[in-house]
């Protein structure tokens, strides 16, 4: 699996493995290309000495530790910035040699990808990249003995910014504890994140969509001070609903294990959403629906219109697996969990509602909720409570926003309409399509130029 990055990408001008040598030659002088945690240059290959040999392993594994990265070799650098081309010999040989050496000397085995950047001037030359996945094996151990005297034999590095840090003993039997028991928390962990929020929020009684998206194969965000403002200005800045200018999110604060997302401080039925250093992350979004005007309150029916539900699930998988990815370099897949809920307390891991008491307020009446379409296409035949539906789906598709986001928010609402007597949600299609006619008219144009950026087919 060839890492992906969504920072390189913007400053490659594409993805790893579809970018030519010119691109990479072109970050030369440029202050954004400095060395930093996912990114690293060599000007030459490693050589065969024992010293290099350990660079070698340590240069991976610190880089399969963390968040992963690419190795640029054929490239040098002062103080961190690309600063010339150095073509390198592109022979079969070397990539023969770098598979022998790093598994030998890395344990377990860092799995890598290598990426070759031919020169059309200069055949059989130019830029090998190394490009190194965040590891679910981590951590990784360096198994070379050590050059420099009174050193460990057994050492774990980890990235940390353009410099290479050595785990503590502490935090390597924790995270060796955290490997053998992941697969058995993750589902235990998905229960947990939306259980938090919702007893949090019981106040809330109006209708919801809770997305959740929890990685297979954990990654990591350190919260610091740095990182905070850093994280804080780019939440902010950001326009997390699809084929809007609206910035969702204008508080963000740190809790156990996670940033905050708000809408308002008053911490009434905005947006909320819960982003973990893990990489999971939930987002609660209140949606707007219609009453219907029957006499007998009774009988009243809240009505939410497909696209609605369409567009607001869209824009959460995409916000949700950006961040496991960009923040936290998750990879591989994750669990996505959706509900659609009439109430907090008609989620499935809320709290019974209390009973009321004698002289106590008589809880207002509220209207069954339905999904209803746009014409021909068909509406809800009855009511319910909550819905719910569950997928697995490759990160990277969720947070590129293309046909294969798409076709996952198609499996997840047609999962969600079925609750209604729908079906098929027709506003998506499994295809990974978008079919305008089943949009309400004010939409169109918007979510129509959204999918088009993003080589979405727009159909009728």
């Amino acid at each position: 699996m060839v890492y992906r990055s969504r920072r390189l990408e913007a400053l490659l001008g594409g993805r790893l493995e579809t970018i030519g040598y010119g691109d990479i030659a072109a970050l030369v002088g440029r202050q954004e290309a400095i060395e930093t945690e996912d990114l690293d240059y060599k000007q030459q290959h490693y050589g065969g000495d024992p010293m290099h040999r350990e660079e070698l392993a340590k240069d991976v594994a610190a880089l399969a530790n963390h968040l992963g990265g690419v190795l640029v070799i054929g490239m040098a650098e002062s103080r961190g910035v690309p600063s010339r081309a150095f073509d390198v010999d592109l022979d079969d040989r070397h990539i023969r040699d770098l598979r022998q050496r790093i598994a030998s000397s890395t344990a377990p085995p860092v799995q890598w990808e290598p990426l070759i950047k031919e020169n059309p001037g200069n055949p059989g030359h130019g830029f090998l990249l190394i490009t190194i996945p965040r590891s679910p094996q981590a951590p990784h151990a360096i198994t070379v003995p050590p050059t420099k005297p009174n050193a460990p034999v057994l050492r774990y590095p980890r990235r940390s910014g353009s410099q290479t840090d050595w785990l503590s003993e502490t935090y390597v039997a924790t995270a060796y504890h955290q490997r053998f028991t992941a697969t058995a928390n993750r589902a235990t962990h998905k229960r947990d994140i939306e259980t938090r929020l919702v007893t949090n929020e019981l106040s809330r009684e109006r209708p919801h969509l809770l997305v959740t998206v929890v990685p297979d194969a954990p990654g990591e965000m350190r919260i610091n001070q740095s990182s905070y403002t850093e994280y804080k200005e780019q939440i902010l800045a950001a326009q997390p609903l699809i084929g809007s200018y609206a910035r969702v999110f204008r508080q963000v604060s740190v809790g156990p294990h996670r940033l905050t997302l708000e809408q308002r401080a008053d911490r009434s039925d905005g947006d909320l959403a819960h982003l973990y250093d893990d990489g999971s992350g939930i987002w609660a979004q209140p949606l707007p629906t219609q009453v219907d005007t029957d006499e007998d309150p009774k009988d009243r029916v809240r009505s939410l219109h497909g696209d609605v539900l369409a567009h607001r699930l869209m824009s959460a998988l995409i916000f949700l697996s950006a961040h496991a990815r960009d923040r936290c370099g998750a990879t591989g897949t994750a669990t996505v969990e959706v509900d659609l809920v009439h109430s907090m307390y008609d989620h499935p891991y809320a709290p019974p509602r209390p009973i009321r008491r004698p002289g106590q307020p008589a809880r207002r009446e509220t209207s069954l909720l339905t999904v209803v379409q746009v014409p021909p296409f068909p509406s809800g035949t009855h009511c319910a409570e909550a819905a719910q539906a569950e997928v697995t789906a490759l990160i990277d598709d969720l947070a590129d926003s293309g046909m294969e986001m798409v076709q996952a928010a198609s499996l997840l609402e047609n999962h969600l309409v079925h609750t209604f007597g729908i079906p098929e949600a027709h506003c998506v299609t499994a295809a990974g399509e978008l079919r305008v006619a089943a949009w309400q008219l004010e939409q169109r144009d918007n979510i129509s130029a959204w999918a088009r950026r993003h080589s979405i087919a727009v159909t009728e």
